[in-house]
Protein backbone atom coordinates (compact mmCIF):
# COMPACT_ATOMS: atom_id res chain seq x y z
CA UNK A 1 0.00 0.00 0.00
CA UNK A 2 1.33 3.02 -1.16
CA UNK A 3 -0.27 6.22 1.25
CA UNK A 4 -2.92 8.72 -0.59
CA UNK A 5 -1.83 10.61 -2.70
CA UNK A 6 -3.41 13.55 -4.58
CA UNK A 7 -3.68 15.20 -8.45
CA UNK A 8 -4.61 18.53 -8.95
CA UNK A 9 -7.03 18.44 -11.98
CA UNK A 10 -9.25 21.52 -13.74
CA UNK A 11 -12.18 19.67 -11.30
CA UNK A 12 -10.63 19.31 -8.27
CA UNK A 13 -8.38 17.02 -6.24
CA UNK A 14 -8.14 13.31 -6.84
CA UNK A 15 -6.72 10.89 -4.04
CA UNK A 16 -5.48 7.45 -5.33
CA UNK A 17 -3.27 5.21 -3.59
CA UNK A 18 -1.61 1.83 -4.99
CA UNK A 19 -1.60 -2.17 -4.42
CA UNK A 20 0.09 -5.33 -5.02
CA UNK A 21 3.35 -5.09 -7.18
CA UNK A 22 4.28 -1.32 -7.64
CA UNK A 23 6.41 -2.60 -11.49
CA UNK A 24 3.29 -5.48 -12.05
CA UNK A 25 0.88 -4.76 -14.89
CA UNK A 26 -1.46 -1.97 -14.54
CA UNK A 27 -5.17 -2.39 -13.46
CA UNK A 28 -7.18 0.92 -12.44
CA UNK A 29 -9.48 0.14 -9.40
CA UNK A 30 -13.58 0.90 -9.22
CA UNK A 31 -14.53 0.64 -5.94
CA UNK A 32 -17.92 -0.26 -4.66
CA UNK A 33 -20.82 2.18 -3.03
CA UNK A 34 -20.80 3.01 -0.76
CA UNK A 35 -17.08 2.76 -0.76
CA UNK A 36 -13.50 4.33 -1.44
CA UNK A 37 -10.25 3.38 -2.96
CA UNK A 38 -9.25 1.26 0.44
CA UNK A 39 -11.77 -1.21 -0.82
CA UNK A 40 -9.00 -2.38 -3.31
CA UNK A 41 -6.93 -3.78 0.09
CA UNK A 42 -9.10 -6.45 -1.35
CA UNK A 43 -6.36 -7.32 -4.67
CA UNK A 44 -3.16 -6.49 -2.44
CA UNK A 45 -1.64 -9.94 -1.40
CA UNK A 46 -2.58 -11.62 -4.24
CA UNK A 47 -1.43 -8.52 -6.54
CA UNK A 48 1.80 -8.66 -5.15
CA UNK A 49 2.23 -12.26 -5.81
CA UNK A 50 1.37 -12.53 -9.30
CA UNK A 51 2.99 -9.18 -10.14
CA UNK A 52 -0.22 -7.06 -10.50
CA UNK A 53 0.16 -2.96 -9.95
CA UNK A 54 -3.30 -1.81 -8.36
CA UNK A 55 -4.74 2.23 -8.78
CA UNK A 56 -7.68 3.04 -7.01
CA UNK A 57 -8.87 6.34 -7.13
CA UNK A 58 -11.65 8.13 -4.91
CA UNK A 59 -14.76 8.99 -7.06
CA UNK A 60 -15.23 13.07 -6.64
CA UNK A 61 -17.01 13.69 -3.30
CA UNK A 62 -15.63 9.93 -1.81
CA UNK A 63 -13.13 10.14 0.91
CA UNK A 64 -10.36 12.14 -0.10
CA UNK A 65 -11.14 13.44 -3.73
CA UNK A 66 -13.01 16.63 -3.39
CA UNK A 67 -16.80 17.02 -4.83
CA UNK A 68 -17.61 17.60 -7.99
CA UNK A 69 -21.01 19.47 -8.60
CA UNK A 70 -23.83 18.11 -10.88
CA UNK A 71 -20.82 15.71 -12.22
CA UNK A 72 -22.29 12.95 -14.46
CA UNK A 73 -20.82 9.07 -15.37
CA UNK A 74 -19.36 10.62 -18.53
CA UNK A 75 -16.88 12.69 -16.66
CA UNK A 76 -15.16 9.69 -15.24
CA UNK A 77 -12.95 8.82 -18.09
CA UNK A 78 -10.78 12.12 -18.11
CA UNK A 79 -10.16 11.46 -14.60
CA UNK A 80 -8.38 8.17 -15.20
CA UNK A 81 -6.85 9.17 -17.72
CA UNK A 82 -5.30 12.16 -16.09
CA UNK A 83 -4.28 9.56 -13.14
CA UNK A 84 -2.72 7.11 -15.91
CA UNK A 85 -0.88 10.45 -17.25
CA UNK A 86 0.35 11.41 -13.64
CA UNK A 87 1.76 8.01 -13.20
CA UNK A 88 3.26 7.64 -16.64
CA UNK A 89 0.90 4.32 -17.74
CA UNK A 90 -0.04 4.43 -21.47
CA UNK A 91 -2.35 1.22 -21.57
CA UNK A 92 -4.15 -0.23 -18.52
CA UNK A 93 -7.11 -2.81 -17.28
CA UNK A 94 -9.45 -2.05 -14.78
CA UNK A 95 -10.74 -4.30 -11.98
CA UNK A 96 -14.54 -3.03 -10.99
CA UNK A 97 -16.40 -4.16 -7.78
CA UNK A 98 -20.59 -4.03 -7.40
CA UNK A 99 -21.16 -0.40 -7.68
CA UNK A 100 -17.68 0.55 -9.40
CA UNK A 101 -19.05 -1.15 -12.62
CA UNK A 102 -20.34 1.56 -14.32
CA UNK A 103 -17.03 3.59 -14.06
CA UNK A 104 -15.25 0.68 -15.44
CA UNK A 105 -17.33 0.35 -18.84
CA UNK A 106 -17.84 3.76 -19.18
CA UNK A 107 -14.04 4.35 -19.71
CA UNK A 108 -13.51 1.22 -21.83
CA UNK A 109 -16.29 2.96 -23.79
CA UNK A 110 -14.32 6.36 -23.78
CA UNK A 111 -10.69 5.45 -23.99
CA UNK A 112 -11.07 2.11 -26.32
CA UNK A 113 -7.17 3.20 -27.17
CA UNK A 114 -6.16 2.59 -23.71
CA UNK A 115 -8.21 -0.28 -21.41
CA UNK A 116 -7.08 -3.70 -22.74
CA UNK A 117 -9.78 -5.53 -20.75
CA UNK A 118 -12.24 -5.18 -17.65
CA UNK A 119 -12.95 -7.78 -14.84
CA UNK A 120 -16.26 -6.76 -13.43
CA UNK A 121 -17.07 -8.22 -9.86
CA UNK A 122 -20.67 -8.39 -8.74
CA UNK A 123 -21.44 -5.77 -10.76
CA UNK A 124 -24.35 -2.90 -10.77
CA UNK A 125 -26.34 -2.53 -14.12
CA UNK A 126 -27.68 0.01 -15.73
CA UNK A 127 -30.70 0.46 -13.87
CA UNK A 128 -32.44 3.03 -15.97
CA UNK A 129 -32.46 -0.06 -18.45
CA UNK A 130 -34.14 -2.41 -16.04
CA UNK A 131 -38.07 -3.22 -17.26
CA UNK A 132 -38.62 -3.91 -13.29
CA UNK A 133 -36.70 -3.66 -10.25
CA UNK A 134 -37.24 -7.20 -8.84
CA UNK A 135 -34.10 -8.91 -9.18
CA UNK A 136 -32.37 -5.63 -7.09
CA UNK A 137 -31.55 -5.47 -3.39
CA UNK A 138 -35.10 -4.20 -1.32
CA UNK A 139 -32.80 -1.24 0.52
CA UNK A 140 -32.08 -0.11 -3.39
CA UNK A 141 -35.87 -0.30 -4.77
CA UNK A 142 -36.55 1.85 -1.65
CA UNK A 143 -33.82 4.08 -2.72
CA UNK A 144 -34.94 4.59 -6.12
CA UNK A 145 -38.33 4.89 -5.48
CA UNK A 146 -38.26 7.79 -3.01
CA UNK A 147 -35.15 9.32 -5.30
CA UNK A 148 -37.84 9.64 -8.03
CA UNK A 149 -40.83 11.13 -5.39
CA UNK A 150 -39.28 12.71 -3.04
CA UNK A 151 -34.99 13.17 -3.50
CA UNK A 152 -34.75 15.99 -1.06
CA UNK A 153 -35.89 13.78 1.51
CA UNK A 154 -33.75 10.74 0.40
CA UNK A 155 -30.85 13.49 0.51
CA UNK A 156 -31.87 14.43 4.30
CA UNK A 157 -31.69 10.55 5.12
CA UNK A 158 -28.28 10.14 3.65
CA UNK A 159 -27.32 13.40 6.23
CA UNK A 160 -28.93 11.91 8.71
CA UNK A 161 -27.14 8.32 8.59
CA UNK A 162 -23.73 10.07 8.12
CA UNK A 163 -22.60 10.37 11.51
CA UNK A 164 -23.13 6.36 12.12
CA UNK A 165 -21.94 5.14 8.68
CA UNK A 166 -18.83 6.78 9.29
CA UNK A 167 -17.68 5.42 12.54
CA UNK A 168 -16.16 2.29 13.38
CA UNK A 169 -17.93 -0.33 14.74
CA UNK A 170 -17.44 -2.51 17.72
CA UNK A 171 -16.47 -5.92 16.85
CA UNK A 172 -18.68 -7.19 19.40
CA UNK A 173 -21.14 -6.04 16.96
CA UNK A 174 -19.21 -7.76 14.00
CA UNK A 175 -21.66 -10.80 14.35
CA UNK A 176 -24.70 -9.27 14.58
CA UNK A 177 -24.30 -7.62 11.44
CA UNK A 178 -22.96 -10.80 9.85
CA UNK A 179 -26.53 -12.38 10.53
CA UNK A 180 -27.97 -9.69 8.38
CA UNK A 181 -26.37 -11.88 5.24
CA UNK A 182 -26.55 -14.87 4.07
CA UNK A 183 -24.06 -17.53 5.20
CA UNK A 184 -21.37 -17.53 2.12
CA UNK A 185 -20.82 -13.66 2.70
CA UNK A 186 -21.25 -13.74 6.65
CA UNK A 187 -18.58 -16.56 6.71
CA UNK A 188 -15.95 -14.71 3.67
CA UNK A 189 -17.03 -11.83 6.31
CA UNK A 190 -15.46 -13.22 9.38
CA UNK A 191 -12.04 -12.62 7.99
CA UNK A 192 -10.85 -9.88 9.63
CA UNK A 193 -8.77 -7.74 7.07
CA UNK A 194 -11.62 -8.94 4.30
CA UNK A 195 -14.37 -7.22 6.83
CA UNK A 196 -12.03 -4.06 7.36
CA UNK A 197 -11.17 -3.85 2.85
CA UNK A 198 -15.42 -3.58 2.88
CA UNK A 199 -16.30 -1.63 5.92
CA UNK A 200 -13.24 0.67 6.58
CA UNK A 201 -13.85 1.77 2.98
CA UNK A 202 -17.48 2.48 3.33
CA UNK A 203 -16.94 4.47 6.61
CA UNK A 204 -14.36 6.28 4.85
CA UNK A 205 -16.90 7.29 2.00
CA UNK A 206 -19.25 8.34 4.25
CA UNK A 207 -16.34 10.61 6.32
CA UNK A 208 -15.80 12.25 2.88
CA UNK A 209 -19.30 13.75 2.72
CA UNK A 210 -23.41 13.04 2.85
CA UNK A 211 -23.05 15.17 -0.64
CA UNK A 212 -20.83 13.21 -2.19
CA UNK A 213 -22.42 9.64 -1.35
CA UNK A 214 -25.67 11.16 -2.35
CA UNK A 215 -24.05 12.41 -5.75
CA UNK A 216 -22.77 8.85 -6.43
CA UNK A 217 -26.04 7.02 -5.91
CA UNK A 218 -27.68 9.35 -8.18
CA UNK A 219 -25.36 8.45 -10.72
CA UNK A 220 -26.82 4.79 -10.88
CA UNK A 221 -30.28 5.88 -11.24
CA UNK A 222 -30.22 8.15 -14.28
CA UNK A 223 -29.23 6.94 -17.76
CA UNK A 224 -25.61 6.26 -18.47
CA UNK A 225 -25.49 8.25 -21.32
CA UNK A 226 -23.74 5.34 -23.57
CA UNK A 227 -25.13 1.73 -24.24
CA UNK A 228 -23.55 -1.61 -23.18
CA UNK A 229 -23.58 -2.74 -26.65
CA UNK A 230 -20.64 0.38 -27.47
CA UNK A 231 -18.41 -1.27 -24.77
CA UNK A 232 -16.16 -3.15 -27.46
CA UNK A 233 -13.03 -3.61 -25.33
CA UNK A 234 -12.93 -7.57 -23.71
CA UNK A 235 -14.88 -7.86 -20.39
CA UNK A 236 -14.78 -10.49 -17.99
CA UNK A 237 -18.10 -10.35 -16.28
CA UNK A 238 -18.26 -12.72 -12.92
CA UNK A 239 -21.50 -12.84 -11.03
CA UNK A 240 -22.93 -15.05 -7.92
CA UNK A 241 -25.73 -17.21 -8.54
CA UNK A 242 -26.79 -16.25 -5.04
CA UNK A 243 -25.88 -12.53 -5.20
CA UNK A 244 -29.23 -11.17 -3.31
CA UNK A 245 -27.84 -6.96 -4.18
CA UNK A 246 -27.84 -7.96 -8.27
CA UNK A 247 -29.46 -10.68 -8.76
CA UNK A 248 -27.55 -13.03 -11.70
CA UNK A 249 -30.32 -13.03 -13.92
CA UNK A 250 -29.87 -9.23 -14.30
CA UNK A 251 -26.15 -9.86 -14.71
CA UNK A 252 -27.12 -12.60 -17.23
CA UNK A 253 -29.40 -9.69 -19.66
CA UNK A 254 -26.15 -7.70 -19.04
CA UNK A 255 -24.11 -9.99 -20.47
CA UNK A 256 -25.62 -10.38 -23.73
CA UNK A 257 -25.62 -6.53 -24.60
CA UNK A 258 -22.04 -6.78 -23.82
CA UNK A 259 -20.23 -7.53 -27.67
CA UNK A 260 -17.33 -8.72 -26.35
CA UNK A 261 -17.59 -10.45 -23.37
CA UNK A 262 -17.01 -13.78 -21.09
CA UNK A 263 -19.84 -14.50 -18.30
CA UNK A 264 -18.73 -16.61 -15.21
CA UNK A 265 -21.86 -17.19 -12.88
CA UNK A 266 -20.56 -18.72 -9.60
CA UNK A 267 -22.44 -21.42 -7.43
CA UNK A 268 -22.50 -20.44 -4.36
CA UNK A 269 -21.01 -16.96 -4.46
CA UNK A 270 -22.51 -14.38 -2.92
CA UNK A 271 -22.13 -9.87 -3.12
CA UNK A 272 -19.26 -10.44 -0.63
CA UNK A 273 -17.78 -14.13 -1.00
CA UNK A 274 -16.98 -14.05 -4.82
CA UNK A 275 -14.27 -10.82 -4.90
CA UNK A 276 -13.08 -12.20 -1.32
CA UNK A 277 -12.60 -15.69 -2.35
CA UNK A 278 -12.05 -15.88 -6.10
CA UNK A 279 -9.49 -12.63 -6.27
CA UNK A 280 -6.74 -14.51 -7.75
CA UNK A 281 -8.90 -16.25 -10.87
CA UNK A 282 -10.12 -12.90 -11.55
CA UNK A 283 -7.02 -11.26 -11.38
CA UNK A 284 -4.89 -13.64 -12.86
CA UNK A 285 -7.89 -14.14 -15.63
CA UNK A 286 -7.83 -10.30 -16.18
CA UNK A 287 -4.13 -9.66 -16.90
CA UNK A 288 -4.13 -12.94 -19.58
CA UNK A 289 -6.52 -10.97 -21.19
CA UNK A 290 -6.14 -10.16 -25.11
Amino acid sequence: MSGERLIQLKSGVVAFEEYGDPSGVPVMFCHGWPSSRTMAELTDAVAREIRVRIISPDRPGISGSALQSGRKLLDWPPVVQAVADHLGVSQFRMLAISGGAPYAYVTGWALPQRVEAIAVVSGAPPIADLTDHEGLLPLYRWMLALYRRRPELLRKCFQVARPFASIKLPIRFRPMLLKLLQPCDAASLRDSAAFEACFESQRRAWRGSAEGVMMDAQIYAEPWGFGLEDVNVPVRLWHGKTDRTFSFRIAEEVATRLPNCTARFVENAGHYSLPIRNMREILQDLVATE
